[in-house]
């Protein structure tokens, strides 16, 4: 496999008025062609600063990171990923084909490659028949496939997913935890997932980062033992998930005990 993002020593540090502020620390991380890898740990630790040094949203501060062997400059200008944000982020005077239209109209797509996409990525997040909709017309769960389907409709193979549905109630989440699954098994893309729930990280993944608190550094690397692709909500309640859910619990509590000592 090779990989799809590269960090070696990377190293953010915000200067405030208050002082310096280490975001990150040494995280040394490699993503794989395919993978989709987790990110989980409490507030403040980094998870979301990470995601946005891959986009080229924070520059860090000392070490080195790459996407598909590119600077996060050169990705971004390539498009060479789709962002999710913990938000839809739908413009409320755009109807929903028209939202996710918006990259592809950016990108100067012809009116008929536009209409092809935007079908084909409504179809992938199950919102065919929606398209004439307006987001205020539609669940916050509904919003969210909207939001991934124009993160999908210029087809780059890595997605971004920050936070996507910590703000959805639980019988919502994890319908879309099971159709995000599906979604990964048909596309192939490699996905970088933010979240804080850790049975949300353990049924989604292929490999889940385990975060300290500031300053962010990677505790731990878990690959699942889980079959890949799409999983049974029940096997939530299998022994190897359970295994690796307590492995995820130990790895947060280490990071904390860490910060009580420094």
């Amino acid at each position: 496999m090779s990989s799809v993002v590269s960090a070696k020593g990377l190293g953010l540090t915000f200067k405030t008025n208050d002082g310096d502020v280490v975001a990150l620390s040494d995280v040394n991380l490699d993503i794989e062609k395919g993978e989709f890898v987790s990110f989980i740990g409490p507030s403040g630790c980094g998870k979301t600063t990470f995601l946005r040094v891959i986009a080229d949203l924070e520059q860090p501060t000392s070490g080195s990171i790459s996407i598909n062997g590119m600077t996060p400059e050169q990705a971004r200008k390539s498009r060479a990923y789709g962002y999710v944000f913990q938000a839809p982020a739908l413009f409320p005077w755009r109807t929903i084909e028209k939202n996710v239209a918006l990259p592809l109209e950016i990108m100067g797509y012809s009116d008929t490659e536009r209409r092809e996409r935007i079908a084909r990525t409504m179809e992938l997040v199950n919102l065919s028949g929606f398209e004439r909709k307006y987001p205020w017309q539609l669940s916050g769960g509904m919003q969210q496939r909207a939001s991934i389907a124009r993160a999908l409709a210029f087809d780059a193979d890595l997605l971004l997913m920050d936070e996507p549905f910590g703000a959805l109630d639980e019988i919502v989440r994890d319908h879309l935890n099971s159709e995000l699954l599906k979604l990964f098994a048909r596309t192939k893309k490699t996905i970088a997932f933010v979240t804080h729930s850790i049975p949300e990280a353990v049924y989604l993944s292929t490999k889940i980062v385990v975060m300290s608190p500031r300053p962010g550094r990677v505790t731990d690397i878990i690959e699942s033992p889980l079959p890949p692709g799409e999983r049974p909500l029940e096997i939530r309640e299998a022994p190897e998930f359970l295994a690796v859910a307590h492995r995820v619990r130990e790895g947060l509590r280490a990071g904390h005990s860490y910060e009580e000592h420094v």
